[in-house]
């Protein structure tokens, strides 16, 4: 793989007490996310990628509803990134992933991820 090499991918971030930032543009003071375990976290984000694998959903629209990143507002989407741009945990899951592609639960310190792969 060459340095110069990017991708592209939307995510849905859910924030829990273990989160590095307490806050969000959904949860301004953090109350909810303060109150929230990684695992209700998880159990929530493995709720939303099984409505979208089954079709019941689509990844940009429970992203807008439900990702505690400002990226929400776009879907999710992330726009492109190479290497060392993101937590490395995020970063090794992204490029790990086929074009359409969803991941597995991710954790970083900013809490927990499923990610698309868009190119």
């Amino acid at each position: 793989m060459s340095s110069s090499e990017k991708v592209k991918a939307s995510h849905i971030l859910i924030k829990h007490q273990g989160s590095r930032r307490k806050s969000s543009w959904k949860d301004p003071d953090g109350i909810l996310i303060s109150a929230t375990t990684r695992d209700q976290a998880v159990s929530q984000l493995q709720d939303l990628r099984r409505d979208i694998l089954a079709g019941d959903a689509s990844f940009k629209e429970l992203a807008t509803k439900h990702s505690h990143c400002s990226s929400a507002k776009r879907g999710g989407d992330l726009g492109p990134f190479g290497r060392g741009q993101m937590q490395k945990p995020f970063e090794e899951a992204t490029f790990g992933l086929k074009v359409g592609e969803i991941s597995e639960i991710v954790d970083t310190d900013s809490g927990v991820h499923i990610i698309m792969r868009t190119a």
